[in-house]
This record gives structure tokens, sequence and C-alpha cells, in this order.
């Protein structure tokens, strides 16, 4: 697999933000910044993205870095709207939002990695190009959308519950 002592480091990291995010997902139905799988979501893939940054393939700023860029800025956002405005009920929805839409931005190249590296030796995918990775991410960005739609539905009716 070729991978450097900082990428070994990185996925590591990362594999524990997806783990602490999927089981968020699961038990929360969000990823939720108040409970231990957020904080572990939130400091994991702050970690992870930020070490992308130090690790190219090719060489160079590629957009597996502007991914990085923009999660960290999505995380931050979603720090501050959970730490500052605690009392407003629409931050919420951004709130959520962000966590989800780094979450989805973070498989992107985790899936376009992982597909053209494992099995070792005979890799699921040739390159980037390949079908079987477009495929599997138009199915995670059918699952974030329809994530969206669920989060914004609970959200609501947990609005809708607290008195303004």
């Amino acid at each position: 697999m070729g991978l450097s002592s900082l990428g070994i480091f990185h996925t590591v990291i990362g594999v524990a933000a997806i783990i602490a995010a999927l089981i968020a997902y699961v038990k929360y139905g969000k990823i939720d910044l108040g409970q231990l799988t957020g904080k572990i979501y939130f400091y994991c893939t702050l970690v992870t993205s930020l070490t992308a940054l130090g690790i190219s393939k090719h060489g160079g700023f590629n957009p597996g870095h502007a991914f990085s860029i923009l999660i960290v800025i999505l995380i931050l956002e979603a720090y501050f709207l959970y730490w500052r405005k605690k009392g407003n009920i629409r931050a919420r929805y951004f709130e959520n939002f962000c966590l989800s839409f780094s979450f989805f931005l973070s498989l992107v190249p985790t899936v376009n990695e992982t597909f053209t590296r494992v099995p070792v030796g005979h890799p699921l995918a040739k390159d980037i190009k390949d079908p079987v990775i477009a495929n599997t991410l138009l199915i995670l960005l059918v699952l974030f959308i329809a994530g969206t739609v669920y989060q914004i539905i609970k959200q609501k009716k947990i609005n809708s519950t607290v008195s303004i």
C-alpha cells in the first residue's frame, strides 16, 4: 500500500472519526458535539484534515487538500454554532448540516483512496474514474441528502418543544 508514517497516522485517526460518526448517526440520528461520539468525531476529523495537508500521492496541492480545508471550515463552524449559539434553535439546523456535510466530504477521498488500494494487489478500482467509485459516491450522496432531510424533520420536532 505504500503509506508513510504520516499516512498511517492519518488513516488510523480518520477511521476513528468515521466510526465515531457512524455510531453517532445510529445512536442519535446526527453527530452531536455534546456527546462523546461527537467530540471524538470533531477532534479526529480536525487532526485527519490537518494531516491530509501534509500528504500528497502526486505532489503539490490537490483536490484532497481542498476537501480538507473545507472540512476544517465546516467543523469549526459547527463547533462555533454549538458553543456560542446554544439558545438559538435555528443554529442547530446549520450545525447539523455542517457536521453531516463534513462527514460526506471526508468520505469522498476515503472511498477514492480505499478503492484504489484495497485489496492489496487487486484493488476494487483502477483509478478515480472507475465506475465503482462513482456509483459508491452516488449512493453516499443519496444517503447524505436523505439524512439531511431526516435531521431537518427531527430538529424541527425538537425545536417545537423548546420554548423561545
